[in-house]
């Protein structure tokens, strides 16, 4: 879609402000547009809470202002970047790098989609093939991260609905102050506006977990245990925190999503209750 001035001269066009999805061409610029929002499902047009957006140096995306992926921070210098696989033996004798991934066709017929589980894919279209023309050629959050380059599944706040335990890519249970639970899409936990004004308010910990904005976001601290229980239990809208044990830092969870099980037994939580 385009506005043309008497002259026939582009005013404005549909194509320099994309919403979920950036085509050939398309770009994000410091100076707008600068984010990508997912749809907020496939029924309702209306614009989801997370997106990816272009800050001054790296990409992020955020759900509700909580970071959950970051790229590395770029720096002003001119580059050309390669996916690829560095090595190096130990013993310093060789050393080199093997490529990742390559497309074996143009892949100029290709777009950028934020999807509406929060997933950033990319789709390229062959033209010279008869069937099955479209593929997948990059996802960031994948079943199978390539060389644990990019996050898998369970990185995904929206993986296991609103609450859930992800580990291998799945949602292996529903964490109760009971114990853990089989999962289920029924998995959930009490409102926000429960714990507004409640006086019994309890938590239950959970050991070797991580939530999602503990991978991306520094937290606070150094701080004892003690002082990050007490900044969730000072506030209603907390559901929980998250402390690392070995930094000494502490998270403030407003909202849970999918908590990823951690090979750390020290990364702990803990969900609020009555």
């Amino acid at each position: 879609m385009v506005l043309c001035d008497a002259k026939g001269s582009f005013i404005w066009q549909s194509f320099d402000h994309p919403t979920d999805t950036l085509l050939v061409g398309q770009s994000l610029w410091l100076s707008g547009p600068t984010e990508l929002v997912r749809r907020a499902s496939t029924k309702y047009k209306y614009n989801g809470s997370s997106g990816l957006v272009m800050e001054r140096r790296r990409l992020a995306i955020v759900l509700k202002n909580v970071t959950f992926y970051s790229s590395p921070e770029y720096n002003d210098e001119s580059s050309t970047y390669d996916l690829a696989f560095n090595y190096k033996v130990v013993d310093g004798s060789t050393s080199g790098s093997a490529k990742i991934a390559r497309l074996k066709y143009n892949a100029n017929q290709s777009f950028l989609w934020l999807e509406i589980d929060g997933n950033l894919r990319v789709y390229t279209y062959d033209n010279k093939v008869d069937w099955d023309a479209s593929e997948v050629t990059f996802t960031l959050f994948a079943m199978d991260s390539p060389h644990a380059i990019w996050d898998t599944e369970c990185h995904l706040p929206q993986r296991c609905g609103d609450f859930g335990l992800c580990a291998d890519n799945q949602c292996v249970a529903c964490p109760t102050p009971n114990g853990l639970l089989g999962w289920t899409e029924k998995c959930n936990l009490l409102p926000v506006t429960t714990f507004c004004g409640a006086s019994n308010v309890k938590y239950y910990m959970l050991e070797g977990v991580d939530h999602f904005m503990s991978k991306y976001a520094k937290g606070d601290g150094p701080m004892e245990l003690g002082m990050c229980k007490g900044r969730c239990t000072k506030d209603c809208k907390c559901l929980g925190y998250f402390y690392h044990m070995e930094t000494s830092r502490c998270w403030i969870a407003y909202g849970l999503k999918t908590i990823t099980r951690s090979e750390n037994s020290t990364h702990l939580g803990f969900i609020r209750y009555i």
